[in-house]
């Protein structure tokens, strides 16, 4: 048997590769898929600017093509054919594009209720052609102002003033402003939706306090714990001494008289903490306005602990909001919510604070009327034992009160400006 030498073996054609359709087949299906679904896009785009009523108009025309033609009634047909051209004439209102330059400037993106925010819109045509008057949609929370812009020549320029109402402390995006094309009869409407939204906080109303100071903590450095350290301000007693301490707290004169080096401990102090804990329970409330007043009590007392340098914890049911400013402390309260009932009332928020924050210096509980005293009561209990409690109850209407549930000050409020003084009371 004789092998094939080289030179034989380069002569050999190459066996020719096996032909597969497989790959050519699987292409066609990918670009038909591909094909369906930018035509269903494009589906979905067209059929989003129809109007119900231009729904009505197609039905009607498709349903009187029919029947005419069926039928042979001529009248039918015209029908029909008056139909489909109004149908016609109101798309070519749809054609070309609206080349405005858009502007939305509020005054003021933080009010307090009851003030209103004023902001102004401004729309330029940048384009070389005249623009045909149109409506521009600017949508605020859950409505939308809507203003009737004329004909802009190119190059004009107008702007539009507004007022936004602020009945309720809420969060309201404002924006994103929208041109709207469309014809006469309102069969179709084509949205171009410009520029970003923005959020104006609409803050809750709050009271100042007289003074320098709440009052709950008079030192400049923190509140004295029962724990010992070895490097603190407020002196508590001698001890010997162990390795690692520090020898500039060593007490030479004891040392000289026991003959054993001896140092001086300590009481550790920590910086003032301030927690406040609003209940969000909707069943704790009379009605929503008592909710406001609480929501209201407790951003007043947030204020005059961030400018007291406390550091201040805000909580809810819902988690801790953001104080790391009063900014940021009236911007997250605008954003509060009542909770499900399921989250827990007064006395589940006073064991979430305790497991969060077990070294308060002072915690504030701010719920409603209708939390009995025994609710209140083992809330109370389930706080830190060193911390300073006080309890604001919001009952709108009702004469200001004060009286002592275990170791804490509860007081009553039925308006906003009764918590300076009923405080000062606790106080004094």
């Amino acid at each position: 048997m004789t092998t094939p030498t080289s030179a034989e073996t380069a002569d050999a054609p190459a066996a020719a590769p096996a032909r597969d359709d497989r790959p050519a087949q699987a292409s066609w299906r990918e670009v038909a898929l591909y094909a369906a679904g930018r035509a269903a896009v494009a589906g979905r785009r067209a059929a989003g600017v129809v109007r119900p009523i231009g729904w009505v108009a197609i039905g009607a025309g498709a349903l009187l093509w029919v029947v005419g033609l069926w039928l042979g009634w001529r009248e039918v047909t015209t029908a029909a054919v008056v139909v489909t051209s109004v149908v016609a004439l109101c798309l070519l209102f749809l054609i070309g594009r609206t080349t405005y330059d858009v502007g939305l400037d509020l005054t003021r993106t933080r009010v307090v209720v009851g003030e209103r925010a004023v902001g102004a819109l401004s729309l330029a045509n940048s384009g070389q052609r005249p623009i045909l008057p149109s409506r521009v949609v600017l949508p605020v929370g859950a409505g939308r102002g809507v203003f009737g812009i004329r004909h802009l020549a190119p190059g004009e320029q107008i702007e539009e003033l507004f007022a936004i109402p602020t009945p309720r402390r809420t969060v309201l995006p404002v924006g994103p402003v929208s041109i709207v094309r469309g014809d006469p009869l309102g069969l179709f409407e084509r949205v171009d939706s410009r520029d970003e939204p923005v959020d104006l906080f609409v803050h809750p109303k709050t009271v100042r306090f007289d003074g320098q100071s709440l009052g709950f903590v008079r030192d400049l450095e923190g509140m004295i714990s029962r724990e010992l350290a070895r490097d603190d301000i407020s002196f508590h007693a001698l001890s010997e001494y162990q390795p690692g301490d520090d020898l500039r707290h060593v007490h030479w004169r004891s040392t000289a008289r026991t003959g054993t080096l001896m140092v001086r401990t300590y009481e550790q102090t920590r910086r003032s903490h301030f927690v406040i804990g609003l209940s969000s329970h909707p069943g704790e409330y009379a009605d929503p306005d008592e909710f406001e007043l609480a929501v209201s009590a407790a951003g007043s007392l947030g204020l005059r602990a961030l400018r007291d340098s406390y550091r201040v914890d805000v909580r809810t049911q819902a988690g801790t909001l953001r104080t790391d400013s009063p900014r940021h402390l009236l911007d997250s309260l605008s954003g509060v919510e009542s909770t499900r009932p399921r989250s827990g009332g007064t006395a589940a928020l006073a064991g979430a604070i305790a497991a969060a924050a077990p070294a308060a210096s002072v915690v504030v509980l701010a719920c409603g009327s209708r939390v009995p005293a025994s609710q209140l009561q083992a809330a109370i209990s389930r706080l830190p034992a060193d911390s300073r409690v006080l309890a604001v109850v919001a009952a709108l209407g009702e004469e200001p009160g004060r009286r002592r549930i275990g170791d804490a000050d509860v007081v009553t409020i039925g308006a906003l400006d009764q918590l300076p003084p009923s405080l000062r009371r606790v106080l004094g």
